[in-house]
C-alpha cells in the first residue's frame, strides 16, 4: 500500500513536471500532493493496462517500481484528460 502511493506520488510528479500547463499548476502544499498521488496511481493502472495488457512489455505487478516508467507515460496520458474533464464541468480556470 505504502509502496503505490510512493510509486503514484513520483510519477505523478515526475508528470506534472514534463507537462507544464496543465489545470493543477495553481494548486500547491497538501492539495497538490495529493492531486500528485491520484494522478500518478491512475496513470499507473493506465500504464500497466497499455504496456502489459495491450503490448504484453512488462511484469504482472501494476504497483511494481519496475513499472514507473509506464506509470509516468500513463500519468501523461491521464493529465490531459483530466483537465479536459474538468474544464468542461466549468470547475477549472482557463
Amino acid at each position: 500500500m505504502v509502496g503505490a502511493l510512493l510509486l503514484g506520488f513520483v510519477a505523478g510528479v515526475i508528470a506534472r513536471v514534463l507537462m507544464p500547463g496543465d489545470v493543477f499548476r495553481k494548486m500547491s502544499g497538501p492539495a497538490s500532493w495529493l492531486v500528485s498521488i491520484g494522478l500518478g496511481l491512475v496513470g499507473a493502472v493506465v500504464g500497466y493496462v497499455i504496456f502489459t495488457l495491450g503490448l504484453g512489455i512488462g511484469d504482472d505487478d501494476i504497483f511494481d517500481w519496475g513499472g514507473i516508467l509506464s506509470a509516468i507515460i500513463g500519468t501523461l496520458i491521464v493529465i490531459p484528460v483530466a483537465g479536459w474533464l474538468l474544464r468542461r464541468s466549468g470547475k477549472a480556470t482557463p
